[in-house]
């Protein structure tokens, strides 16, 4: 051992750990840092705003499984940053963000950008600590990157005050992350599989955090041999192939109401990772609350969350990822042919589900959304934020391996585009398509600059249809003919392309979008196609 100042400290921990890329906006209060990262080996992402930093940290740690890592200064950065510690707590998400503090002997007087940070990120986040000791620093890593990825994985916030992160110490490193298995009893495995054998009509809902390939494997082999209709929760697509005959739909907003029906009308309800919130029940009416009609079985990595709403009939802690892997090890009896018909008409419901249904104007979302499953590579990643134009690719997208789905279940504009430039980096030889609203757009449009700085040569798609769409169509339903506070002058997006280096086109009509996309797919740097949509095309399944 041998001094180090803080910052060199903290980033030997993150090697440590496993970190390979972390994402920021730089500040004073974490100058330190800044300087162990300077020879390091691992990849500093230099971000435009702090939601966006916070946002590709999130995405990193959805991709990998491993704990996204941020870093942003004191005050107004860390609120910036708030909007994606958000999206990781509501996601499940492991991940750890890095925030400045004022000097410790500076506290409590409102000093330049202060904030105390227990008490404003207490709410949206695992745990938020501040290191008060440089010789603490291996200590306080280790402990976020346990609390992060184990149980239900979340967000951690660790902040570092100044003047202790400038000082030397000479202190031991702490050893790697070491994780709890997840795994439950081979008598809750037991009791599940008697209980799907035993159901007429069983259906599984799958969502939440702690999952991987290998569980997304284990999903197909059990609902296979078992004649186990699944539907997925809200923006989880991509947790079974959907074009697998046991894949039954998403289970979220704008749910086909066949789906809907099959919900309510089933015998067991298998919830593997999902917490039944108001998204995946409709707005709690798919349920009755407190007792199902259904049997409910709830496995959580979190205690708690089973019987938080719904009393279910059997509750398992244990990560869905390891306990579906489990089942379906225990699996021996081939298909249930008694469940047949039950399995085939949710699966027929689906495929008229994705009969496309005919929007007004030039540009038919519909048919762009079906060109791009039908011809994208099968490891492609679509990332998306929140806005009407979503329900389109939700609708109509095909989702065909593990991790090719990249999109906010808290419903955060903005998230599309940082999401794909970490997509991106982290995965530099697969297409990564970026679909946002011109309003979802511009929350984060700056970070298209990051997407060219570090060739992250993403393809974005922007609906651009001059409003808050999604306000907008709730307007028409309340209070018809009374628009307010939802139009938007946009700018030439194209051109904005242009003018970070990138490519940009506009594109007016779903006739020309294969050229378009073929075109900026051959650009060789980050691409806008700015598609003109009708603003009466609303939804899938309505117009204003």
């Amino acid at each position: 051992m041998s001094e180090r100042h803080g910052g060199q400290i903290l980033v030997d921990q993150l090697r440590i750990q496993g970190v390979d890329r972390v994402f920021c906006i730089p500040g004073e209060s974490y100058l330190a840092a800044l300087d162990g990262l300077h020879q390091s080996p691992i990849q500093t992402i230099v971000c435009r705003q702090e939601g966006g930093a916070a946002m590709m940290a999130e995405a990193h740690g959805k991709l990998t499984g491993r704990p996204g890592v941020a870093f942003v200064t004191r005050g107004p950065g860390a609120t910036n940053a708030s909007a994606g510690v958000h999206v990781a707590f509501q996601d499940s998400t492991p991940m750890v963000l890095f925030v400045g503090q004022v000097a410790r002997g500076q506290r409590d007087r409102e000093a330049f950008q202060e904030v105390d940070y227990r008490q404003m990120f207490g709410p949206l986040a695992k745990w938020v600590a501040e290191i008060e000791v440089t010789e603490r620093i291996p200590e306080y890593v280790s402990a976020a990157f346990h609390v992060a990825a184990s149980g239900r994985p979340g967000p951690v916030v660790l902040a570092l005050p100044e003047d202790m992160l400038s000082a030397s110490a000479d202190v031991a490193d702490a050893a790697p992350a070491v994780l709890a298995s997840g795994l439950a009893s081979q008598e809750d495995v037991g009791s599940v599989l008697a209980l799907i054998e035993a159901a007429e009509k069983p259906l599984a809902i799958v969502g939440g955090g702690g999952w991987s390939a290998a569980a997304g494997a284990a999903l197909e082999q059990l609902a296979g041999k078992l004649s186990l209709p699944v539907g997925v929760s809200f923006r989880c697509q991509d947790y079974l192939d959907n074009r697998h005959p046991c894949y039954i739909g998403d289970v979220g907003i704008g749910i086909n109401p066949n789906l809907a029906e099959r919900v309510r009308s089933a015998d067991l309800l298998l919830v593997l990772g999902a917490r039944l919130g108001e998204i995946t029940t409709s707005g709690y009416s798919l349920v009755d609350i407190p007792e199902p009609r259904q049997r409910l079985v709830h496995v959580h990595a979190d205690p708690s969350e089973p019987g938080r709403v719904y009393r279910p009939a059997r509750a398992i802690a244990a990560s869905a990822g390891a306990f579906v892997q489990q089942l379906a090890a225990a699996v021996e009896a081939a298909s249930d042919a008694a469940r047949s018909d039950w399995l085939e008409a949710g699966r027929a419901d689906y495929e008229a589900w994705q009969v496309p249904q005919e929007t007004p104007g030039a540009l038919k979302m519909e048919q762009l959304i079906l060109h791009l499953s039908r011809t994208l590579p099968e490891n492609a990643i679509l990332t998306n934020g929140a806005g009407n134009y979503s329900a389109w690719l939700h609708r109509y997208f095909r989702y065909k391996s593990w991790r090719t789905q990249l999109a906010p279940t808290s419903g955060s504009m903005g998230y599309g585009l940082p999401a794909s430039v970490a997509a991106k980096l982290e995965h530099p030889d697969r297409d990564v398509i970026c679909l946002a609203g011109d309003g979802c757009f511009q929350m984060t449009m700056q970070e298209f600059g990051t997407a060219v700085q570090y060739g992250a040569n993403i393809i974005v798609l922007i609906s651009n249809n001059g409003l808050y769409g999604t306000i907008r169509m709730h307007q028409e339903r309340d209070y018809p003919g009374r628009p307010s506070g939802t139009d938007m002058v946009n700018p030439d997006f194209a051109a904005l392309a242009q003018a970070y280096g990138g490519y940009g086109e506009t594109v007016a009509s779903h006739e020309d979008f294969p050229a378009a996309l073929a075109r900026a797919q051959a650009a060789g740097v980050p691409a806008i196609l700015d598609l003109k949509v009708s603003p009466a095309a609303l939804t899938p399944r309505s117009a204003a």
